[in-house]
């Protein structure tokens, strides 16, 4: 059987509560075996660390009693993690643009998304909201409130709603470069299969990094048990910090938990275009470009990209036609499209970028001018 992935983290109730488009969310886990660095000093040959390095690096809390000079510290587990995100996550409902036959007064979607901004700002999956009207939020505390989508990025799926509201409690986003590793703790918060299950929580671990699945950038993946309407909704890890936005799984029949977010850096970075420039000023080289079959199954290699169009006249002026290779962008090898969109990120049209290419059979090396993509 063909594997699928499910995109549409949205859930779809016809009268009954049944199944339609489909997507997911993820989360999972126990332990953390992993070194930190944490601030301390050494004082007549003892070391003593701080305790806010300690909390800040490993999240939980700590006390300190002057009566008796001991510092009582907690460490994070999963239920004061969800009892922190939880008020930051919101469920999204409203009417599907196409509901066939269905009656319409029962005809409703569904999927989760997390308050980045206090002022009632609120990131989601674009799948979950761009065929969706008369949005509806209601936030963790049950109030509700209409709200409007703002922004939309199909690229990233990521989009913006927007409710009036103010003081809100945000989410924390993990500061960019995101800094994970595979086996760490998370957890996802979401709204799955009935929007009655709103701040469902299920936990796991980080099962993998730089993955691309369907994806024009990289994504996290998970073990987490994933149901329809978690897209949207925040992976978290033990710290508190949402480290991705759920977006999709793979479906088969012996396929199990393998679930994938958008991480927190992909999000910062098209979030502060929505807020900056009103959509993403995505960085292009002007170049319709192939991967090697060695790409594109997925084994690892040093293989070029191939032109197989010149789309912008800065490409056409610097001497670049079909059949060129790719090799580096700014000094950095490129084989994959993933890789190359991952290294745009740092860039905005206008400005230049140096390229080596393979040119009527010789290496070159050029200076490109970006353009939008």
């Amino acid at each position: 059987m063909k594997s699928s992935v499910l995109r549409v983290c949205s859930f779809i109730v016809l009268g009954a509560i049944v199944a339609a488009g489909t997507a997911w969310a993820a989360g999972t886990g126990t332990g953390n075996s992993a070194t930190h660095a944490l601030n301390a000093i050494k004082v007549n040959g003892e070391v003593y660390v701080k305790a806010g390095s300690l909390t800040n690096t490993l999240g939980g809390s700590g006390t300190f009693d002057s009566k008796t000079n001991t510092y009582v510290y907690k460490p994070v587990d999963i239920p004061s993690v969800v009892k922190k995100v939880s008020p930051s996550v919101v469920a999204i409902i409203g009417k599907p643009k196409d509901i066939g036959s269905a009656d319409p007064r029962y005809a409703l979607a569904h999927g989760t998304g997390v308050i980045i901004k206090a002022d009632g700002w609120i990131v989601t999956n674009a799948h979950v909201v761009e065929d969706m009207t008369n949005l509806v939020v209601v936030t963790a505390d049950g109030k509700q409130y209409d709200a409007e989508r703002t922004h939309h990025d199909e690229a990233s799926d990521l989009a913006l709603v927007k409710i009036k509201a103010a003081k809100l409690p945000t989410a924390k986003l993990a500061p960019s470069p995101l800094k994970v590793q595979v086996g760490e703790t998370v957890v996802a918060i979401g709204t799955p299969v009935s929007f009655s299950l709103r701040n469902t929580a299920t936990s796991g671990i980080l099962s993998g990094m730089n993955r691309s699945v369907s994806s024009a950038y990289n994504l996290l993946q998970t073990d987490a048990a994933i149901n329809p309407g978690n897209s949207g909704g925040p992976l978290v890890n033990m710290k508190g910090e949402v480290i991705g936005i759920n977006s999709l799984k793979f479906v088969e029949v012996g396929v199990d938990n393998l679930g994938f977010s958008i991480p927190a850096d992909t999000v910062q970075y098209v979030t502060n275009h929505f807020f900056k420039y009103g959509h993403v000023k995505r960085a292009s080289l002007g170049l319709g470009l192939e991967e090697s079959w060695s790409a594109f199954i997925g084994i690892p290699t040093s293989d070029p990209l191939t032109v197989k169009s010149v789309t912008s006249s800065a490409a056409k002026k610097i001497g670049i036609q079909n059949g060129d290779l790719l090799y580096k962008v700014a000094g950095k090898q490129v084989s994959t499209i993933v890789e190359l969109n991952e290294l745009l990120k740092s860039y905005l049209p206008g400005q230049q970028v140096e390229v080596m290419l393979q040119i009527d059979g010789d290496l070159a090396t050029r200076k490109l001018t970006l353009v939008e993509g």
